[in-house]
């Protein structure tokens, strides 16, 4: 695959990747804090149809177009390629933190979306267990955030 489609690929699902999971985790935080258990239940429905039509797809191609970019601009993993291009390491480190933050904020997304439609169809409130999994998934969000944006900013810059 040409380089340029590689790069333009890597860029655009970057982008997804981090505009949409930036997008829901915002509009999920907000519409759990109004406590309307029905917007609660809108909202959650389509952050997980959004991180599944856009993050996920994104977060695969991700290190895939990588990987391919590296290749095609001729990068080798030897240890003096690695010293010189440490953002590589530091990017992919970066990466596999975000991913084992965000796993575990897919499955919360999807429980406390199900708890929301459960509450919302029964006119209850939501209970303290979605609570609880809202807790932990703005907690997981702020590391995956954080890491994804030097990411972002070592792929644009490929470096310090």
């Amino acid at each position: 695959m040409d380089y340029l489609l590689l790069k333009w690929v890597h860029i655009l699902s970057a982008t997804l990747m981090f505009g949409t999971g930036f997008g829901t985790a915002f509009y999920m935080f907000f519409a759990s804090r109004s406590g309307n258990v029905q917007a609660i239940a809108f909202v959650s429905r389509w952050v997980v149809k959004a991180d599944t039509w856009f993050t996920t797809p994104a977060v695969i191609i991700q290190p895939i177009t990588g990987w391919l970019m590296l290749r095609a601009g001729g990068f080798s993993f030897t240890l003096e390629n690695l010293q010189n291009a440490y953002w590589v390491g530091i990017s992919l480190a970066l990466y596999a933190m975000a991913g084992a933050c965000w796993l575990p904020v897919v499955w919360l997304q999807l429980k406390m979306r199900d708890m929301a439609q459960i509450a919302a169809a029964e006119q209850k409130p939501l209970p303290a267990l979605y609570w609880r999994y809202e807790k932990i998934w703005t907690i997981l969000g702020f590391p995956a955030f954080i890491g994804l944006l030097v990411v972002y900013w070592l792929m644009v810059h490929k470096g310090w």
